[in-house]
């Protein structure tokens, strides 16, 4: 047993590869699944590269030659496969392997029930909600292009959007797009062209294969990183009877890179004939809006109120000149029996009045006054006195009188002088 190490007492370099190696070995022998990236068979011994499809981890394999050689294909770089071995750590490089003693492919089966699980996951955590995606701009200003280098699918791509609208502007990444590099590549360019404040979609592109080759596209990884891109994605992976699970994440899925070009750009040929019908019809409906209003002012003026519209004027005077003299005659009117009714209440008035009944004999005699006031009439012989003067007023004067002696029931004697007031 080794003390325990420190600053004065350190391990040397074979102790801790030992060490290193003892709990290795205590691991026993692990059934692992992964991608092969790299094959290299040797006369005896093959050493191969195991990737992790969704992560940048690799593992170094060691299996004979002949196990490499027995799988026949199905041991080759891109494959997917299961393998058992041991781990081991080899003290002379300080490097961990996997001794492998058996090594088999991942059947078609077995890979078309995983992604049918991984697509019920996704699917139950919302990916493929149709209400999360996006609609691409209908001229957008810079297509992101992720496809593989010098590929049929990004000539598809960019000689139809090309055709359909000659200033539309791409940038491209090239990646793989099988093989164990597929996945890091894809989610790198993706997230690259997502950060560019210029592309406004992106289009993920490639041409058809077998299942195994589309397999980065329903890679877990892949599918979460298009969907937390903000840009909007296209899908145009494989024809028309392929379906990776990248086309339900995408915003867009289109059946083949040519669909995608077609549906990435409107055609200038349409668009123009489209603005030229709408200008044509945007002239017709302006002039018929113009001569229908045109009708409309000609109807207006042709109507008597605004052909002469002094003619309601002219017919007004009239029945104005009609209703002044009515008015006229009917104030005549009224002023003549007015005048006739005044002037009999003045004849009643005349005929009542005390000078009427004075030229008809009689008299008013009065006592005399005292102060300014007006002298009170004699109505009984009581009030006349012997030597009381009186003033008896006629029709046309009055005469001033003394009295001499009353007798009750007998006219009265009077002795009378003219009224120096009343003496003209």
């Amino acid at each position: 047993m080794s003390a325990p190490a420190s600053e004065e007492n350190p391990w040397p370099v074979r102790t801790v590869a030992r060490k290193i190696a003892e709990w290795v070995d205590r691991l026993g022998a692990v059934w692992v699944e992964g991608q092969l990236a790299q094959v290299n068979a040797r006369s005896s011994t093959a050493f191969l590269t195991l990737r992790d499809p969704a992560a940048d981890v690799s593992l170094q394999l060691i299996a004979p030659a002949a196990l490499v050689r027995e799988s026949g294909g199905a041991v080759a770089e891109g494959s997917r496969v299961i393998v058992h071995g041991k781990p081991s750590f080899y003290l002379g490089r300080g490097t961990l392997s996997l001794r492998v003693d058996r090594i088999r492919a991942v059947g078609l089966g077995e890979l078309l029930a995983r992604i049918e699980r991984l697509r019920r996951l996704l699917a139950a955590e919302g990916l493929f909600d149709p209400a999360l995606k996006r609609r691409p701009p209908l001229l957008p200003r810079t297509i992101g292009l992720v496809t593989g280098r010098d590929s049929a699918a990004e000539h598809d791509v960019v000689t139809n959007a090309t055709l359909r609208w000659p200033a539309v502007r791409f940038r491209i990444e090239n990646v793989a797009v099988q093989g164990g590099l597929a996945v890091e590549q894809i989610v790198g360019a993706l997230q690259v062209l997502d950060r560019d404040p210029d592309v406004q979609v992106i289009v993920l592109a490639r041409g058809g294969g077998s299942v195994e080759d589309l397999l980065p596209f329903s890679d877990e990884t892949l599918c979460r990183a298009v969907a937390a891109c903000r840009t909007p994605v296209v899908s145009a992976i494989g024809h028309e009877p392929d379906t990776p699970l990248v086309d339900h994440v995408a915003d867009v899925r289109c059946s083949t890179p040519t669909e995608a070009g077609r549906s990435l750009v409107p055609d200038l040929a349409e668009e123009t004939a489209r603005i030229s019908g709408l200008r044509d019809r945007a002239r017709r409906a302006l002039h018929g809006w113009v001569d229908r209003e045109q009708r409309r002012l000609a109807d207006l003026r042709s109507r008597p109120a605004l052909a002469d519209p002094l003619r309601l004027v002219a017919a007004r005077v009239d029945e104005i000149a009609d209703a002044r003299a009515a008015a006229h005659r009917a104030m005549l009117r009224r002023l003549d029996r007015s005048a006739a009714e005044l002037g009999h209440l003045g004849a009643r008035l005349t005929a009542l009045g005390p000078s009427a009944t004075l030229a008809r004999g009689y008299a008013i005699v009065q006592l005399p006054g005292a102060g300014d006031g007006v002298p009170p009439l004699l109505r009984s012989v009581a009030d006349a006195p012997a030597g009381a003067a009186l003033r008896i007023r006629v029709a046309d004067g009055a005469v001033a009188a003394t009295v001499t002696g009353t007798e009750p029931g007998a006219e009265t004697d009077l002795e009378s002088d003219p009224d120096p007031e009343d003496t003209p």
